[in-house]
């Protein structure tokens, strides 16, 4: 099974064979215990719940630790659910551990993340709008513009683009390729940049428009 969650460690740049520079996200990814599997019949729907990062077992609330104790497995710090086909539900088992070993360099990854956060931004940054004239007699700098007619309709109408809190979103970024896994240190390295702080947590997944 192709998915695991992972922890930001970082941006670096690697050397290709040809010496070129690789511009590459360092994450630490698994080892993710499944703490429970998901089916049709069960639940509706076919899912597997994989767990990340240690925790002590009192900062874990009693309804999570009868969770884990029902799986049979140590309390984990962060717990993420991923759809799968009915084979793979069939496949895996609760207690078992998928690790960076899932994944080759060279294969495509689907990762999903929770976006930096930007606090309250205007229209052009947020929504990428075009400013008006920068002279000194416009009076149309980097607002909003029009808000609508007047009598007519007399309101503003649902969807328009205007200033706000930007980021703290859930976004996936698709197509990005394994540059190399490292087993001994259970990191994944992906060229280009990812969703998120340094330290947040993503879910690492085959790419859905993957070839194979």
């Amino acid at each position: 099974m192709k998915k695991i969650i992972g922890r930001k460690v970082g941006m670096t740049q690697i050397f290709n064979d040809v010496g070129a520079v690789i511009p590459v996200t360092v994450i630490e990814a698994g080892p993710c215990p499944v703490v429970q599997v998901k089916t049709v019949e069960t639940d509706g729907y076919n899912a597997v719940q994989l767990g990340f990062g240690d925790v002590k077992e009192y900062k874990v609330n009693k309804p999570e630790q009868g969770h884990f104790k029902k799986a049979g497995l140590k309390p984990v710090k962060h717990l993420r659910e991923f759809r799968v086909c009915d084979k793979c539900a069939s496949e895996v088992k609760v207690g078992d551990e998928i690790k960076v070993d899932s994944f080759a360099a060279g294969e495509n990854v689907d990762v999903q993340g929770i976006s930096k956060g930007k606090g309250f931004q205007g229209v052009i940054k947020r929504h990428g709008q075009s400013r008006g004239p920068m002279g000194h007699g416009s009076m149309y700098h980097r607002r909003p513009g029009s808000m609508g007619s007047t009598s007519t309709p007399g309101r503003v109408f649902k969807g328009k683009k205007l200033p706000g809190h930007m980021g703290v979103n859930k976004v996936t970024v698709q197509n990005l390729e394994i540059v190399r896994v490292d087993l001994d240190k259970n990191v994944i390295l992906i060229k280009g940049s990812v969703p998120g702080n340094k330290g947040s947590i993503l879910k690492i997944s085959k790419s859905v428009k993957s070839n194979d």
